[in-house]
């Protein structure tokens, strides 16, 4: 089993979450004798078991005590069958529980020592003095994880320290060592003895009872041996890959970057032959697509991802159009609108936009607001909330350019039209988000009607000369989110002002441009969501493949 174990060690280690499972299965094999063969000259762990049993010692070790005997484990609670020599017991059969000497550390030993002071799940911290002065065993009784691999059960030695969230084992090691206890724990899944609904916890009386499957004392010291050394070639293997996947995201960096920091065409052809050249090995995790799908929108919005056009308008002629028919627009909506006067006012005032990175010469940059027919902050206070009716978007219900409805709240057709006086939201219309996250946005699909939630704002582009589309793409791409960081405000949760969102900076391109870069988008983005789902089918099978091998390990 062992040859088993080691043929496919690598290819378990590669799949998803490999070195963790890895791990389980060497505790799983630990524990149920195929780890390391068996001796048949080790003296049996049932007589050992069985004189433990029926010489019990109290928890202070001051000679024999009479206790009432735990129950045999009963076939029905055998998970697996053992080899022979083993035998099944208990945990409070083979160790003492000294819980009765541990206790919270007081103020006067408090004080900073030498001495380490154990919770649940380790140190604490050092402290002035301590209790215990031996090796023990220690496992979580509140506040720890008690799934299979977790460090619910650990060793401690020399002068401690135990708080009274820990339990205290001491093993009886006439029948098993301290290292194999806690294989032997960890290997479990210790959460089917938990009680508690709200401070879930493992108490003694459940701790006692748990099975402990018993090798001979000889074969636990092997097994020890056997899962240090295992587990080193874990570490080594974990080391490894950390190192090859930070190589390899720092390979994609760069090669990315080659294309955004290209210094003319000809750099820019050549960036990309490198990238098409070491495409299938650049691009084979989802954060690899994901940090491709970022340059994609980068490159969108530098003008690098579809060729200009000479016979198309420039931006400069489309932006002189747009702010006359606005201009127009608004003066004669102003005496019946205040949101029109106030847009006048602020457009009056507007200053000219700097553009963020070399445009081509088609190209302008131009403000958010100078883009927009309204532009309108939220009702700033929490709606109240409806059981159904008109769905209220908050900064939670967008995502990644697309709205989500998993968690939607409603509101009356009263609170619609008074939190939408300013500007009622229409499809075709974005919704960007100001906090929590900041930067977010998503365009209202045709057909909905959808309420402004708090900490968003109402971006209502000139249609006929700005594609929504194209501006939502320039409001998600990194670059954008990145200079609007330097704006934002707040301690402990970033957002953006009302001003500072008007004077986001969009790289404008000729109406016709627009909508070649989102035809392109659409198509590099579907790419790239085709290439992850056959990444997502591929780690399907080498679970399922692990899964197998584990199987069969186990068998």
């Amino acid at each position: 089993m062992t040859a088993l174990l080691t043929d496919n060690l690598l290819l378990l280690a590669g799949a998803p979450n490999g070195i963790k499972k890895l791990r389980e299965l060497i505790l799983e094999l630990a524990v149920r004798g195929k780890l390391v063969p068996q001796d048949p000259s080790d003296e049996p762990a049932s007589e050992l078991l069985n004189l433990l049993i029926t010489e019990a010692r109290d928890i202070t070790g001051r000679g024999k005590a009479k206790r009432q005997a735990l129950p045999e484990v009963c076939e029905s609670e055998q998970p697996y069958i053992l080899p022979n020599g083993w035998a099944w017991g208990r945990l409070g059969d083979v160790t003492e529980i000294l819980d009765s000497l541990r206790r919270p550390v007081t103020k006067q030993d408090r004080k900073p020592g030498p001495y380490p002071y154990y919770g649940a799940s380790g140190v604490v911290d050092y402290v002035s003095a301590y209790i215990f002065d031996e090796p023990l065993v220690l496992v979580g009784e509140d506040g720890a994880k008690w799934g299979v691999g977790e460090r619910t059960a650990f060793s401690i030695t020399g002068k401690t320290w135990v708080n009274n969230h820990a339990h205290v084992l001491r093993p009886k090691r006439d029948a098993i060592c301290d290292d194999y206890l806690v294989i032997s724990l960890t290997a479990q899944d210790l959460s089917q003895f938990i009680t508690g609904m709200t401070v879930p916890k493992l108490n003694q009386a459940r701790l006692t009872s748990i099975g402990i499957p018993l090798p001979p004392l000889a074969e636990q010291h092997r097994i020890v041996a056997k899962v240090d050394e295992l587990m080193a070639l874990c570490d080594r293997l974990e080391a490894q890959q950390a190192d090859a996947e930070s190589a390899h995201a720092q390979l994609v960096q760069a090669l990315l970057g080659s294309l955004t920091q290209a210094a003319d065409t000809e750099d820019f052809a050549a960036s990309w032959q490198r990238l098409a050249a070491h495409f299938h090995t650049l691009f084979t995790t989802e954060s690899s697509i994901d940090a491709l799908k970022q340059t994609l929108l980068q490159l969108a919005v530098m003008g690098k991802l579809v060729p200009q056009d000479p016979t198309d308008e420039p931006a400069s002629e489309l932006m002189v159009r747009l702010r006359q028919e606005r201009s127009e627009w608004l003066l004669s909506k102003q005496d019946s609108a205040p949101e029109c006067k106030t847009m006048l006012r602020k457009l009056s005032s507007l200053s000219e936009a700097s553009p963020p990175f070399p445009l081509p010469d088609s190209w302008q940059a131009v403000h958010l607001i100078d883009c927009s027919r309204m532009l309108v902050d939220c009702h700033n206070k929490t709606a109240p909330y409806a059981s159904e009716g008109i769905p209220i978007i908050r900064t939670s219900n967008i995502r990644n350019r697309e709205f989500r409805f998993d968690d939607l709240k409603y509101v009356n057709d009263e609170t619609y039209e008074y939190w939408s006086r300013r500007c009622p939201p229409e499809p075709g219309d974005i919704m960007f988000t100001r906090e929590a996250p900041m930067g977010e946005a998503a365009i209202i699909p045709d057909g909905a009607k959808f309420c402004l939630g708090q900490r968003t704002m109402l971006v209502r582009p000139m249609h006929g000369y700005i594609d929504s589309r194209y501006l939502l793409i320039t409001l998600t791409e990194p670059h954008l989110l990145e200079r609007a960081s330097t704006s934002a405000i707040g301690s402990t949760v970033k957002h953006l002002r009302v001003g500072d969102v008007e004077q986001l900076n969009i790289p404008l391109p000729p109406l016709a441009e627009q909508q070649r870069i989102v035809a392109k988008v659409d198509q590099l983005m579907s790419l790239c969501d085709s290439l992850k789902a056959r990444f997502a089918n591929s780690e399907k099978l080498n679970k399922q493949l692990a899964a197998a091998l584990v199987e069969q390990a186990v068998a």
